[in-house]
């Protein structure tokens, strides 16, 4: 389960996405829009800005923004930010492992092996998952819905 950390940091990033053509956009803006406490949401931002998922600009016209195209930011890479690794298991992560000392042998470990295989499925999803791609399917989605409802009118 991903934390609320982690839910509003990409609620931000995908309004960002979504806006990403008209420049930096106001913390309070984007809290109001999102309905995300501003302080919180200020400490999620700047952990995103500190990675180089966002960039900010300060003054007149500032605000935070992508720091890359859409296209080029996925989901495993800002939940690794938020939450840290994606192994539900610190002997199966790949950026931050860590010895079992409750297993004998963690090579013939049938908790490992399983977790193992959660993570890489977990890590395949998320790390082919651009931010671009979400706005696709989130449009994808709207329009079927509108279809639906048309068709039941």
């Amino acid at each position: 389960m991903i934390s609320k950390k982690t839910k509003y940091g990409l609620k931000a990033l995908i309004y960002l996405a979504r806006q990403n053509e008209q420049g930096p956009i106001l913390i309070a803006d984007l809290a109001r829009d999102e309905n995300i406490p501003k302080k919180f949401l200020e400490a999620i931002l700047l952990a995103l800005k500190n990675s180089g998922i966002l960039q900010s600009r300060k003054g007149k016209g500032g605000g935070y923004y992508l720091g890359r195209s859409p296209k080029l930011i996925t989901m495993g890479q800002a939940i690794r930010v938020m939450e840290g690794p994606l192994a539900p298991v610190p002997c199966v992560s790949e950026t931050a492992y860590a010895e079992c000392t409750e297993c004998g042998n963690e090579y013939t470990c049938g908790i490992r092996l399983v977790m193992k295989d959660v993570r890489d499925a977990i890590a395949q999803i998320l790390d082919n998952t651009t931010l671009a791609d979400v706005l696709d399917r989130i449009d994808h989605a709207e329009r079927s819905e509108n279809n639906v409802i048309d068709f039941c009118i």
